[in-house]
């Protein structure tokens, strides 16, 4: 990944996470004592950013925090690691995403999330000149599909008429997989890359028989859906791509399991920055793979995204 400094334009999920520890879940109305608490900054779209800026991007991070203590803690956060901020929309009458869990001893954990200004997100936020001149400057701008819809096909509109290699992972929602008779936006087909894991891919595609051995079927129906690149995530099976002139399995990397709450968000922000500085797909998919491995092999998600430095290590050690 030599040449001039990358840039790349996330466009995504912003949260506070506060979780408290405990022995026990508490029963209804009790109130036991925790062992723990934490709250940081977090959310796909944070993350993405951070991990780009890790790998030496230049970065601008599109997204939207409440006029509260935890988004300027967000704001805070990201200037640490570079991340430019002038396009992190600020929302009066909504609070900045949060997340509450309650982790207990086994490590099973409770979660109640409230989107706040994540939701807020309109087309109207990114019409304009500054933004136009944002994702124009870009070499990537990556999405992801944890916003309003129509958001983010506003996003992937705008990348597209900017000419700006859009990479986008849908992020299919509980409530998307269950409205079946709904159809998916098409802008969704429209990306340069689509990086979705298996189940995601599965539903973006009309191929009925949805298993692992089918795979290749089903990002081959996404090309031909319009897809320019399909990276579908296959989890510990690697991952496997695939484009009108081939099908293609990246391995995955065997690292000790430890946590695997940042390692998507790994693989997207290290894949967006392989991509911004012109890596043919293949090699970007396993310098992805390489980040989301280590990921997966500390605790925690801001705190476990590798450095480019690490991701190379880990390249240079198997033949």
């Amino acid at each position: 990944m030599a040449g001039k400094k990358p840039r790349v334009v996330v466009v995504g999920s912003v949260y506070v996470d506060m979780a408290i520890r405990c022995e026990q879940f508490p029963d209804t109305s009790e109130i036991i004592s925790g062992s723990g608490f934490s709250c940081i900054p977090t959310g796909s779209g944070l993350n993405q950013a951070i991990q780009a800026a890790l790998c030496g991007c230049e970065v601008s991070l599109v997204g939207k925090v409440g006029n509260d203590s935890f988004g300027q803690m967000v704001r805070n956060n990201l200037a640490d690691f570079g991340v430019n901020c002038d396009f992190l929309f600020q929302a009066e009458a909504k609070n900045t995403g949060v997340t509450v869990s309650f982790v207990n001893s086994t490590g099973t954990n409770r979660t109640i999330i409230s989107e706040g200004a994540n939701k807020a997100l309109v087309p109207g936020d990114i019409k304009g000149a500054e933004f136009e001149k944002l994702i124009s400057s870009a070499d990537v701008c990556l999405i992801n599909g944890q916003l309003p819809p129509d958001f983010v096909c506003a996003a992937i509109r705008a990348g597209k008429l900017s000419r700006t290699k859009v990479i986008l992972d849908p992020a299919l929602s509980s409530e998307q997989f269950q409205r079946q008779s709904v159809a998916l936006p098409m802008d969704y087909y429209s990306a340069d890359i689509l990086v979705p894991n298996f189940a995601e891919a599965a539903e973006l595609s009309t191929v009925q028989n949805h298993n692992i051995h089918t795979a290749k079927l089903i990002g081959s129906d996404l090309i031909a859906r319009g897809v320019g690149c399909a990276v579908i995530k296959l989890g510990k099976r690697g991952a496997l791509v695939v484009d009108k002139d081939s099908a293609d399995q990246i391995p995955p990397f065997e690292v000790k399991f430890v946590d695997r709450t940042a390692c998507g968000d790994a693989f997207d922000g290290a894949l967006a920055a392989s991509c911004a500085v012109g890596d043919e797909i293949r090699k970007a998919v396993r310098f992805a793979s390489a980040a989301g491995a280590l990921a997966c092999s500390k605790f925690g998600s801001q705190e476990s995204l590798p450095k480019k430095e690490e991701i190379i290590e880990l390249l240079q050690s198997l033949p």
